[in-house]
């Protein structure tokens, strides 16, 4: 008899214990977002999105901060893991020290940070949106529809991350016209529609018929005057579908999906996470010519898809050139 109660026993054990890797692997993974503007940014937009469709498909338990000052952005982020979240997803191109020492104190918390600088062992991976391909292809188009031969460039902040977009762009361009030229211009903001508008305005005036939006309110000017955009990082055609002649997109799903997993698996190390925004991973495209697709002329057309083809086929690399570009009209 005992024996037998004995054999119940270690039964019903060993059937609770076959369900605790199963419990395991279907807890929601909790993790946190910081950001230093609104979510409607087109940078941050990404990163909002991505982490918004894994919690969609039940994967992560998602809670976010938009607008968190600089000063604030360690406070907040101490508060995020200390609240049990196991990932934590931001950027810390303004706040590098405050975020890796924080990083430091929560050991047992992974970081994927937006990050110039190198990873931190043993729990900060960097990212960054390396979309400099469809950029250059983006470029292209621009030349194939300026009738001035004339573009403009108005921009976030003078570093790597923008800077790499805005020299392939250019390269991309002089590409279908050697005789391309350029003017750059930097707001010194990542979120002032007003005076990135104002900054295209000023080139526009000096013959600018095509304008590279890697800030809002680029787009709006071009409109206004009857011009044409580049949009950059989201697509934003369908708001200006007379405007927006192509994007260069960035799409951070990739990075995000990778993440998750490693983090859910224990295997979460530090690593630079730029690669996933390529092309070769699905990280980013150029998205489709839409209400342009019969406006750009067709030989231009032609030349960027083959282009297109060769960067995925790894026949053709862009560049990378994270210096600040320099370049007015003359």
């Amino acid at each position: 008899m005992n024996t037998r109660r004995f054999a119940l026993l270690a039964a019903s054990a060993a059937a609770l214990m076959s369900l605790v890797p199963a419990a395991m692997a279907q807890a929601k993974l909790k993790v946190a977002g910081i950001y230093t503007v609104p979510f409607e940014q087109q940078w941050v937009s990404r990163l909002h999105k991505a982490l918004l469709a894994a919690q969609a498909r039940g994967e992560i338990e998602y809670k976010a901060s938009e607008n968190v000052a600089n000063p604030d952005y360690e406070r907040v982020m101490r508060e995020y893991a200390t609240g049990g979240n196991q990932l934590i997803v931001g950027e810390a191109f303004a706040v590098e020290a405050a975020a890796r020492k924080v990083a430091k104190d929560f050991p047992k918390v992974s970081f994927l940070m937006g990050s110039s600088a190198k990873p931190q062992a043993p729990n900060f991976s960097v990212f960054d949106n390396f979309i400099h391909e469809p950029s250059y292809l983006a470029g292209m188009v621009a030349a194939g529809v300026s009738k001035s031969g004339k573009i403009g460039l108005v921009g976030g902040f003078p570093i790597p991350e923008v800077n790499r977009l805005m020299n392939a762009f250019m390269a991309g361009a002089k590409e279908i016209n050697p005789k391309m030229q350029f003017s750059v211009s930097f707001i010194n903001s990542w979120f002032d529609p007003p005076k990135a508008k104002e900054a295209a305005f000023a080139m526009i005036d000096k013959g600018a018929d095509v304008m590279y939006a890697e800030r809002f309110g680029v787009s709006d000017a071009a409109k206004e005057r009857g011009k044409l955009a580049i949009g950059n990082v989201i697509n934003t055609q369908d708001k200006y579908p007379d405007t927006v002649v192509a994007s260069a997109l960035w799409h951070m799903e990739p990075s995000i999906d990778r993440a998750i997993k490693l983090v859910k698996e224990g295997k979460f190390a530090p690593e630079d996470y730029g690669v996933y925004s390529m092309m070769k991973h699905k990280g980013s495209e150029l998205a489709p010519l839409g209400t342009f697709e019969k406006k750009v002329p067709a030989d231009v057309v032609t030349k960027m898809r083959a282009k297109e083809k060769a960067i995925l086929d790894g026949s053709f690399i862009v560049k990378i050139d994270d210096s600040q570009p320099k370049a007015a009209f003359n």
